[in-house]
């Protein structure tokens, strides 16, 4: 059974730094993409940010470049964001997703909730001005 646990998130003041964890379980191949997303109520789930468990490579939505970076520890399933110069926009419940197998579209429509697989349960990062 395919599990996803995050942890990480908290309360934070704009200009701070908080790094999310995705521990994954469950499940055992490289051909995977392991992303993350955010929600605020009302709103549509937003996509983050994305890596490729095969080589690493990454993505990230326009307005998370330059401030968001996704990692990846093979060793440990689990893959972290690190968040720096937050702002109180970034305020939302962060989800932790898996898609199973290898994806032949753009990284862009890859980041769309359609196309994951697996979620986590949410974390909750609050960034207050």
């Amino acid at each position: 059974q395919v599990q996803l646990v995050e942890s990480g998130g908290g309360s934070v003041q704009a200009g701070g730094s908080l790094r999310l964890s995705c521990a994954a379980s469950g499940y055992f191949s490289s051909t995977n993409y392991m992303a993350w997303f955010r929600q605020v109520p009302g709103k549509e789930r937003e996509g983050v940010a994305a890596i490729y468990a095969g080589d690493g490579n990454t993505y990230y939505a326009d307005s998370m470049k330059g401030r968001f970076t996704i990692s990846q520890n093979n060793a440990k399933n689990t893959v972290y964001l690190q968040m720096n110069s937050l702002k109180p926009v970034d305020t939302a419940t962060y989800y932790c997703a898996l898609r199973l197998g290898w994806y032949g579209g753009s990284w862009d429509s890859l980041l769309s909730p359609r196309q994951m697989d697996y979620w986590g349960q949410g974390t909750q990062v609050t960034v207050s001005s």
